[in-house]
């Protein structure tokens, strides 16, 4: 099999990534300096004066992690562009977002989100939701910093514990000492690079590929843009209705409640303005969804006759759009670091969000709890503190990640299992006023343990061909085919779906013998293990309501 590379990096594009840490730093440095005498409740929420603009620019930053501009691509590529009809669940996502969950918080003044669990309904309700977020934030953070720079690394030759490390220092950094100022305004500078790299890629990818007539034609040819497909079945992985409907449900779990979300639109100076930051943020979403779009239909026009995956130059789909950058952009000295800092914006956008929401909840739920007294100093003390440890968690986490193997699979699926189940438990509280604590306790127990059920047997055993229905790839051009290469379509790359990726002889040993729940249970549509827990946590919450006999209509 050849292994061979694009490309490797030059100085030129070690400098301009390098570029990206200095500004990030440089950002938190100037918030450290400017807001060094303001109380920690305005370090955690920047003195809820923040304006929308910075704001809707950080939450699409954060939203728009390196796992998006490494997998999407990679996704439409492999799979067609039916990825666009993403722009229908995150328009649902933010108008649900902005106009019931939003105004619930921002109105009771809260810092951590989960404060209002506790009062709704108990402090238990609120410790369980907290411990769960903290978990899987620092599992998926982890993974989200390992992941892309594995990639990277086995296609630039990109060192892969310095971005590891580097990564962590540098975010750990200028949250310790700007606080969640910093992390806007340097998501604000990230949310431009992201934009300035996909666009780098866009254009000269395009005019390697033949101009934009040619890629259109190619992509049609290719079945690329057989968008639409209606089909009901909750099996098939991306249709028209598993994404509309099963990727609302999905983002909405780790969006519309999640803490670093909210965290970010309570810090506005007006709910006014914390709405509009979710809408301006929505044109963020689907412009970095049109460029991931575009940009793997342009690979798929410049490989449609020698896809480099099955012809053995990269061993791993996630790696696609890293050996395209190197290829096209590669005879110019700095524009492979552009784009390796536009990846690296979202790694860092997701991972800043992460360790101050991380820190915030546990100020708010834990230690201001256990420690009424605290002065304004220690407060200060102690936020920044905790930044600094969620931030070498985070770190050792994607240490942890490269040991981990198939399981890096699951870490990072638990992010969306997790979603469902507190997005069912928030709307119990706000939309049904007549749930109480012993039904919101019990559907979040019943939500977690359907989720993980359906989400950790689709890991073990992946979904067939007949559901995923990966459309086809051609080495026919290729100068030196390997005739003894044999393409599967079963190992796919746990960026674009983590879920659903395994080895293929993991695949073999357990679906040598057919179960109607491997078929059909463990075979639903990744998009809606949300919904599932969801589902399951509103059911059964009510229910447990009725039965405690506190239900009233």
């Amino acid at each position: 099999m050849d292994n061979k590379r694009a490309g490797t990096f030059v100085s030129w594009d070690y400098v301009v990534f390098a570029c990206l840490f200095v500004v990030s730093s440089g950002i938190g440095v100037f918030f450290a300096v400017k807001e060094r005498k303001n109380p920690s409740a305005d370090f955690l929420v920047g003195g809820r004066q923040m304006t929308f603009g910075p704001v809707a620019l950080s939450l699409t930053a954060s939203f728009m992690s390196a796992v998006t501009v490494l997998g999407a691509p990679s996704d439409v590529y492999r799979f067609g562009a039916s990825f666009i009809i993403f722009g229908v669940a995150y328009t649902f996502v933010v108008i649900a977002t902005a106009e019931l969950f939003v105004p619930v918080f921002y109105r009771s003044r809260i810092t951590s989100t989960y404060e209002y669990l506790e009062l709704r309904f108990c402090r238990g309700v609120r410790v369980a939701a907290t411990l769960i977020y903290i978990v899987q934030t620092i599992l998926y953070t982890g993974v989200v910093v390992y992941a892309p720079a594995l990639a990277l690394n086995q296609v630039t030759g990109f060192n892969l514990w310095g971005s590891i490390f580097a990564t962590g220092v540098v975010c750990t950094f200028y949250c310790t000492l700007g606080g969640l100022k910093a992390v806007v305004w340097t998501d604000a500078f990230q949310m431009v690079v992201m934009v300035v790299g996909f666009l780098t890629v866009l254009v000269q990818g395009t005019q390697r590929a033949g101009g934009v007539a040619s890629v259109w034609d190619v992509a049609n040819k290719g079945n690329r843009l057989d968008v639409f497909d209606f089909d009901f079945s909750p099996l098939r992985r991306h249709t028209f209705w598993t994404i509309s409907v099963g990727g609302t449900f999905t983002w909405l779990g780790i969006y519309g409640v999640n803490q670093s979300t909210i965290q970010r639109c309570i810090s506005c100076r007006t709910e006014t303005h914390a709405r509009l930051a979710l809408y301006f943020n929505l044109l963020g979403l689907l412009t970095i969804l049109v460029c991931a779009v575009s940009s793997g239909l342009i690979m798929y026009a410049f490989y449609t006759h020698c896809d480099p995956w099955t012809a053995g130059s990269i061993t791993a789909p996630d790696q696609l759009m890293p050996y395209f950058v190197m290829e096209v952009l590669g005879e110019f000295p700095g524009l492979p670091g552009l784009f390796v800092a536009c990846a690296f914006s979202g790694t860092l956008s997701t991972v800043a969000a992460s360790i101050n929401a991380l820190a915030t909840v546990t100020y708010e739920d834990f230690v201001k709890q256990c420690c009424t007294n605290l002065s304004t100093k220690a407060s200060g003390w102690i936020s920044k503190g905790l930044c600094v440890v969620f931030g070498v968690a985070c770190t050792m986490m994607a240490v942890t990640a490269s040991y981990m193997g198939g399981i890096v699979q699951a870490a990072l699926s638990i992010h969306g299992m997790c979603g469902g189940p507190m997005l069912g438990l928030f709307s119990l509280g706000i939309i049904f006023p007549w749930t109480n604590s012993q039904g919101a306790a019990g559907g979040l127990i019943v939500g977690i343990a359907l989720s993980f059920w359906v989400g950790i047997g689709a890991f073990i055993y992946p979904a067939q061909e007949i559901h995923t229905r990966p459309l086809s790839l051609s080495v026919d051009g290729c100068l030196q085919p390997n005739s003894s290469i044999t393409h599967t379509t079963h190992d796919l790359t746990f960026i674009t779906n983590p879920i659903m990726s395994t080895s293929p002889s993991t695949f073999l040993i357990f679906n040598a013998v057919p179960s109607p729940l491997a078929d059909h249970w463990y075979a639903i549509s990744y998009l809606y293990y949300s919904a599932v827990g969801f589902t399951a946590t509103i059911t059964a919450g009510l229910l447990i309501s009725f039965l405690t006999g506190t239900f009233h209509l």
